[in-house]
């Protein structure tokens, strides 16, 4: 019987995510990480942009932004969904999953090529993953081009020096707030995980793997470690959606201080043609240059907004702060 395939790498946040979630929704799939050049090219090929994860379809369908794969997968297959039943419930989580996406990369990108041991160790680690089999020398020649090539491209994503005190302190917020998930509550929307959790679990995933993150997380957050594990594979979880727990209100506030202002400002550098912007969020300064794709996302969040019901968009306004609202109901 033909069934999904799924082309994804460890040491890819948004790999993860979809493989934890497919397991979860209990969908029939392969997990292939021997992507050589010759099995990746064709599938390449019919997306629009070549990077992991791609899903292959029983019908031949080909996809790798993980957020449309989602809500494709929720228009096949109606059991185990991963939004929540609730209309305010949805578009908050569709929230915290954007916030996850976009800035929580941020992350594992600062964390995973900042110092020199996480450098050596990941670069080693994810040319094994395609390159396994064909020698020490071989790997290693790999992982050291890979490096110079990430290193190379720190400032492109934000993570500069200057960056880091900002970054370095939103993860580690998120992180606390996790981990009291763990040990008060199941997941961020009840007792069944939503496409939220799976957002942050494929980003901190990386951060549960890398020399020190690792060494952050398991001294500051230990119990999210644990919760991570369990929510890789979930299939044998069996829950109803709930109220949003306390970490769920930590992480929407989190996301009105620093992700939608930092939306917003890059949506207005891209719109005026300027090189760089800068926000100011948990008493640090974050600048970079206007990055398009975020653009997009910010209209998605918007238009989406914009769908909600008179009654769900009056929660999602009494949610959220009048600054992030007005982000949102902007047109």
């Amino acid at each position: 019987m033909a069934d999904y395939a799924l082309y994804g790498g460890l040491g890819s946040p948004y790999s993860m995510k979809m493989r934890a979630l497919l397991r979860y929704r209990r969908i029939p799939h392969r997990w292939i990480t021997h992507n050589r050049p010759e099995v990746m090219a064709p599938l390449f090929a019919r997306v629009k942009a070549p990077v992991i994860p791609v899903l292959t379809f029983p019908d031949g369908m080909v996809m790798n932004d993980s957020t449309p794969l989602i809500y494709e997968l929720e228009r096949r297959h109606a059991d185990r969904s991963v939004v929540p039943t609730d209309e305010a419930h949805s578009f908050l989580a569709l929230l915290l999953e954007d916030f996850a996406d976009e800035w929580g990369t941020k992350a594992m990108f600062h964390y995973r090529w900042d110092a020199e041991r996480d450098q050596q160790q990941m670069s080693r680690w994810l040319a094994f993953d395609r390159l396994h089999g064909q020698g020490r020398p071989a790997i290693e020649a790999a992982a050291e081009v890979f490096r110079a090539r990430q290193v190379g491209r720190m400032a492109l994503v934000g993570c500069t020096l200057q960056n880091a005190p900002m970054i370095e302190a939103s993860a580690q917020a998120v992180m606390g707030a996790l981990d009291g998930l763990a040990t008060e509550g199941d997941y961020l929307f009840g007792g069944r995980p939503s496409l939220a959790d799976f957002a942050w679990f494929g980003q901190l995933s990386q951060l549960a793997t890398d020399p020190t993150p690792y060494d952050l997380m398991r001294d500051e957050a230990p119990y999210l470690m644990r919760w991570l594990v369990n929510l890789d594979d979930a299939s044998g979880v069996e829950g109803e959606w709930g109220e949003p727990a306390q970490a769920t209100s930590a992480l929407l506030n989190l996301a009105c201080e620093l992700y939608l202002p930092f939306l917003a400002a890059n949506a207005e550098a891209a719109a005026e043609g300027r090189a760089e912007f800068t926000v100011e969020a948990l008493g640090h300064r974050y600048s970079q240059a206007p990055f398009r794709y975020q653009v997009k996302c910010l209209a998605e969040l918007t238009a989406a907004y914009r769908r909600l019901s008179a009654g769900a968009r009056a929660r999602v306004d009494g949610t959220l702060s009048q600054a992030s609202v007005a982000i949102l109901a902007a047109a």
